[in-house]
């Protein structure tokens, strides 16, 4: 179980953890309108008949994959309960439409995130969920490393980088201040490769970085301002 706030490289862990273990990964980016029957999955009808399509949580149980539940806490609780028999002593998936025990395979692993930031009463996951899995933390790098993960990924010179990455932390020095979330270093990622598109600084900061997060004049001046300063 993954927990961070947005944009802090949760889903790129996943990734590298997948490609490290040399592991196929199944991602699935959870909504208020998923049922258990798109994760496990479903009769179909086409031109032979009926027949029966794995989801993408039969999928990886079957073949050993890493099943990775994006954003977890968007799918209904009526929904997640379906991992659990997956996720304890049994290790095994029930589809009761097609009268099938699945068993997982030895090597299937289940990963699921969320933003501890977006809980509320109405989606938060059950005790009886969260006490299936381990948890990690994950928060935004240090101002060093994110500096080097932004010259890394997009090839932009480490001092524009480092400008970046300090528009970045006065924008999470904000949140609880008229900001609900911080520029995240996805933003920065996206800002940083506009740069190097050949947008001005300011521009790309404006673009990728302050007007995504809010809509209040207020926050917006604060930040441009600290965007024309830093970049002077």
């Amino acid at each position: 179980m993954l927990k961070g706030p947005t944009g802090c490289g949760k889903s790129r862990f996943v990734e590298h953890m997948a490609w490290r273990l040399g592991k196929p990964l199944i991602t699935v980016a959870c909504n208020e309108d998923m049922t258990a029957s798109d994760l496990v999955g479903r009769y179909l009808l086409d031109a032979d008949g009926t027949r029966w399509l794995d989801g993408p949580l039969t999928l990886a149980a079957r073949h050993g994959a890493i099943c990775y539940l994006d954003e977890v806490v968007e799918a209904r609780q009526d929904t997640t309960v379906v991992i659990h028999p997956l996720t304890d002593h049994r290790r095994t998936l029930p589809l009761d439409k097609k009268g099938e025990l699945v068993s997982a395979h030895p090597d299937f692993q289940l990963v699921i995130s969320y933003n501890p930031g977006y809980q509320s009463l109405l989606k938060d996951l059950k005790q009886s969920t969260k006490q299936r899995f381990t948890a990690f933390d994950f928060d935004y790098p240090s101002a060093t490393l994110e500096t080097g993960i932004l010259a890394r990924e997009t090839g932009l010179d480490e001092e524009t980088a480092a400008k970046l990455v300090k528009i970045g932390i006065v924008a999470r020095n904000l949140k609880g201040h008229g900001l609900d979330e911080g520029i995240s270093t996805r933003l920065l990622v996206y800002a940083a490769t506009l740069i190097q598109g050949g947008v001005s600084p300011r521009e790309a900061c404006r673009m990728a970085m302050v007007r995504p997060i809010t809509d209040d004049a207020d926050i917006r001046v604060t930040l441009d301002n600290a965007v024309d300063a830093i970049f002077d």
